[in-house]
């Protein structure tokens, strides 16, 4: 809290000027505190005003979460204070929080820049969303556009692009990220097209489509999204002369850039496509005209490379797995030995994993505890590193995973405690827990002691809570890593949820196995292109940590930096930083005090925030550099003065990595080894089925409606546009049951036949089997069911039966009485006919309203006609012999069928066959069938007894006697 007491334009630098008061998190501020520490220089009879005043606004700013408030000038009269200009900021996530009391806020757009419509359509689609949707408009009309996954990668990606002088071109800042949806990474895909296809380049335009290597995105997948996009807006982009380069490597990234090759030859648009060979920003080069086009790579086919030992015995500079596992089951030993000193907080150890460690992990993320367990199946671990799970909302059980090959369960907590209390080995936790919820089971774990690791994956925790949960960590010794991140892995010994991708970039990276390089990143996609590069250019990863991007992490570089000095195995360090915060000035210090000794490698990114003319919020929190010695460019030159390796660029990265490691290997202080090819892993049904490498016959079939889409689909027809269409429930069971939009006038007739069939009084079968049901306690199903199932020939199910007879009679040439003499000859009723109550002179109103509506609107109706025709024969020989309403429907839907022009005569014909029309009936009584259930229950209707006396019971004689 910064207070100076003469205030206005010309206050200068408040920082050097103004008295300050620190305050610890979670604690409050006295009136003598700030009158001691902030008002000596204030005058004497404004003092308490003032006191009271800013003890006021700090309770203020911690009850409404900002993270910034700036108060100049602040009038002070006998009258009381006045706040002339205030500039703030709130912190947006959190939301949830504070809805209530912030009411509607609009964030404004930084100065110096427009707010423009797009920026806003993104930005509600990730408000909407669980993965991040960013979108900065820097150029509308510059000629370089893009489209990149990741908040570390789209950050590189501007660099680069600046760094190749494209800053004055540059049109856009954005990212995906978080595993969006197909149409999720469509609407933002079509949003960047739309933009970059209004005005037209002499030069034409590029979009890149980057990013580094996913962790769990499915790359095909959102790349579909991006393909429906280039569809849409082919036309254009051909006009505008846009070519496409393309770069990803991720879970199932080689079908991704199989699809993105096709739609580049089927539209004509030139699309340049390349995977996990090509330096992450090679495309950038390509794009500018600064290299040549490389001639696209022959990639595999799927992502099923590891079902294959490729290793071949291969000749890799690397320690052996041998040694390595004997000297982290060393350093783990002398780890758990360690004893805390009487009054200090516990020391943070300096081995977090070994090939011992065991984890709880918090929510139910099989997939997650999947890849943890079949990393840990290919590092030859004894046992899995995952000894439970804890999930809220459900009780304690059992859950399947692989070993290998065989089925294992691991158990499943409800609270934390019992997981604790029954793996007393556990010392790691991984929570998946939503932002909303990570703060209260974080504080909650480290009640635990036996919990020295804890790690946060949500992204969106409010920075009070994280500091909150920094200040207990420090006070408890836990390490924490996030929150925002996607974890860390030890190569060899234990993975951190999804880090490090599917199996086959686990064992392109040698991740298996360690090396000699330890790396710190604040971007988990970084991170695995980190593991990538080193790869490639070393002997491979010893430790790999990403801490995070939000402003503030649960541990810093420099904490991870000092336990990589500190261990043996680790002989060269990579830091990938980023603009904002002064982090890495300690790894400047650390290195002129001597305290790093090992050779450091460190690159920050965001150099390009520098160029550009606004603030840009870069796709981490903490990607803002809030004064100058923050921004990327002044902390690379502050590293490489201290004496750190900083690459020009982070083009270069990959050749300083080698650089470094090949003068480490001269000098001998890293021994070549050979490699040791690491056991196969099976892959699981369900990822192999939609990389389309097996196939199996379907349990089902289904031909009316699909789910899986964004949208429900019903035969075809998206239920957006059903409802747009207006075609109501005739409309929709038309589509359902017979596959057909059907013509209006049929839609209506349905209705029709529901409403006239919904209930005819409670003494009917399926009404009083209802109620009897229903009155003796049991439940809406069972009571519905009960009634549905007196439904058949005798009641209710005459519409199938009377088309049936009726169609039979007419299709022969049969006269009406013809066929009136003939049912009777053979004995049999005719289904359709008769009632018991209503007569030729007492009509039913119900067949009465369809046979109007019937006559007016189908284009035929012979069958009706004919039995109509029957009608005045059974009745000329007793009134009551009508053609009731189960015939009337059953015969005129016949008639609709055959004549609506929507189905041939065999398919109407088969859809009476199968049932169809006695489904009109059991669907409109199931209203009356609820209504009487509902009634009875509404009434409180005792248990029904049938009375004595309307039972005859008729005994056998011997038993009377």
């Amino acid at each position: 809290m910064l207070f100076h007491h003469e205030g206005g334009v010309d206050v200068g630098d408040v920082d050097s000027k103004a008295l300050k008061l620190l305050v610890g998190v979670d604690e409050k501020i006295s009136a003598d505190t700030v009158k001691s520490q902030l008002l000596t220089h204030a005058p004497a009879d404004k003092k308490e005003m003032l006191t009271s005043f800013l003890v006021g606004l700090f309770n203020l700013y911690e009850d409404l979460y900002f993270t910034y408030l700036e108060i100049n000038p602040l009038v002070v009269t006998k009258d009381g204070v006045y706040v002339l200009d205030m500039a703030a900021k709130i912190d947006a996530t959190a939301d949830y929080l504070c809805k209530a009391k912030w009411g509607e806020v609009e964030f404004p757009p930084p100065f110096g820049r427009e707010a423009y419509p797009e920026e806003a359509y993104i930005a509600d689609l990730d408000a909407k969303s669980g993965a991040s949707l960013k979108l900065t408009l820097l150029n509308p009309r510059g000629r370089i556009w893009t489209m990149v996954a990741g908040g570390g990668a789209s950050v590189v990606y501007s660099d680069t692009i600046c760094d190749l002088g494209g800053v004055n071109e540059l049109a856009n800042y954005g990212e995906y990220s978080g595993a969006p949806s197909e149409q999720q990474t469509y609407d933002y895909a079509k949003t960047i097209l739309s933009l970059m296809t209004r005005e037209k380049h002499p030069d034409g335009k590029v979009l890149i489509i980057g990013g580094s290597i996913a962790n769990f995105t499915n790359v095909a997948a959102t790349f579909k999204g991006i393909v429906r996009a280039i569809k849409d807006y082919q036309n254009p982009l051909k006009e505008h002369e846009v070519t496409i380069f393309v770069r990803r490597g991720g879970p199932n990234y080689q079908e991704g850039l199989r699809v993105m090759g096709e739609i580049g030859k089927t539209t004509g648009i030139p699309i340049h496509v390349f995977g996990t060979e090509t330096h992450m920003t090679a495309i950038v080069g390509m794009a500018l005209g600064h290299r040549p086009i490389a001639t696209e790579p022959c990639v595999a086919a799927h992502t099923a490379n590891f079902l294959l030992n490729t290793s071949g015995g291969t000749i890799t500079p690397a320690s052996s797995r041998s040694a390595s596992f004997s000297e982290v089951k060393t350093v783990a030993e002398n780890s758990s030995a360690q004893k805390t000193c009487a009054g200090l907080p516990p020391a943070k150890s300096t081995t977090l994993f070994s090939n011992l460690t065991k984890a709880v992990v918090w929510g139910m993320q099989t997939r997650a505890v999947q890849g943890m367990l079949d990393f840990d199946y290919v590092c030859s671990r004894q046992e899995p590193s995952v000894a439970a799970m804890v999930y809220p909302f459900t009780g304690d059980h059992k859950q399947k995973f692989y070993w290998g090959h065989k089925e294992i369960l691991l158990p499943v907590y409800k609270n934390m405690a019992d997981a604790m209390k029954k793996h007393p080995e556990v010392d790691v936790l991984i929570s998946f827990a939503s932002l909303r919820s990570a703060y209260d089971s974080t504080i909650e774990t480290m009640q635990h002691p036996q919990i020295r690791t804890i790690v946060i994956i949500a992204e969106g925790i409010p920075e009070a809570l994280t500091r909150k949960i920094i200040r207990m960590a420090e006070e408890k010794g836990v390490t924490i890593i996030g929150p925002a991140t996607v974890g860390g892995i030890k190569p060899g010994c234990f993975k951190i949820g999804n880090t490090g991708g599917m199996l086959d970039n686990i064992l392109a990276s040698k991740l298996y196995r360690p090396g000699s390089v330890a790396y710190v990143s604040r971007s988990g996609g970084m991170s695995n292109e980190l593991n990538n590069i080193i790869s490639r250019t070393t002997d491979g990863v010893y430790e790999g940590v990403a801490i995070g991007g939000d402003r503030y992490p649960g541990s810093v570089f420099m904490d991870h930096v000092l336990r990589y000095q500190d261990t043996a195995g680790v002989k060269m360090i990579v830091v990938l930083g980023e603009i904002g915060g002064n982090e890495e000035y300690k790894i400047c210090k650390g290195i002129k005090e001597g305290r790093i000794t090992k050779p450091v490698v460190c690159w920050c990114i965001g150099t390009c925030a520098t160029l550009f003319s606004s603030e840009v919020q870069f796709g981490h929190a903490g990607a803002c550099a809030n004064q100058a010695s923050e921004t990327a460019v002044a902390k690379n030159k502050a590293l490489e003065e201290a004496g750190a390796f900083v690459p020009k660029s982070f083009d270069e990265l990959g050749d300083v990595i080698k650089s470094v490691y090949d003068n480490l290997v001269a000098k001998g202080v890293i021994v070549p080894s050979k490699e040791v090819p690491p056991p196969t892993v099976p892959m699981d049904y369900s990822w192999a089925r939609e990389l389309g490498l097996i196939r199996k016959p379907a349990s089902f079939m289904t031909s009316i409606c699909d789910e899986r889409g964004q949208e429900l689909i019903y035969a075809g027809m998206p239920i957006t546009e059903v409802f747009k269409s207006e075609i109501g429930l005739g409309g929709t069971l038309g589509l359902l049951w017979f596959q057909r939009r059907l013509p209006r006038y049929a839609c209506q007739f349905i209705e029709m036949c529901l409403m006239v069939t919904a209930d005819h009084g409670p003494a009917v079968s399926g009404a009083h089997n209802t109620i009897v049901c229903a009155r003796a306690g049991k439940d809406l199903i069972s009571s519905l069911t009960s009634g549905l199932l007196t439904i058949g020939d005798r009641f209710g199910g005459a519409l199938d039966a009377a088309a049936k007879q009726f169609s039979k009679a007419f299709d022969s040439g049969m006269l009406p009485m013809e066929f009136v003499n003939k049912m009777k000859k053979d004995g049999k009723l005719i289904m359709g006919i008769g009632h018991r109550v209503k007569s030729i002179n007492n009509p039913d109103m119900r067949v009465q309203i369809l046979k109007d509506f019937v006559k007016q609107h189908f284009p035929a109706t012979q069958l009706l006609d004919y039995a109509l025709e029957v009608e005045k024969i059974t009745t000329s020989k007793k009134p009551n012999l009508i053609l009731n309403v189960d015939g009337f429907i059953g015969v005129a839907f016949v008639d609709l069928l055959r004549n609506c022009g929507g189905f041939t005569r065999d398919e109407a014909d088969e859809f009476v066959e199968i049932g169809a029309l006695n489904g009109i009936f059991v669907l409109g009584r199931s209203m009356g069938f609820i209504g009487h259930y509902l009634d009875q229950k509404r009434l409180k209707q005792g248990l029904y007894r049938h009375p004595w006396d309307d039972i005859s019971y008729v005994l056998p004689e011997h038993m009377t006697m």
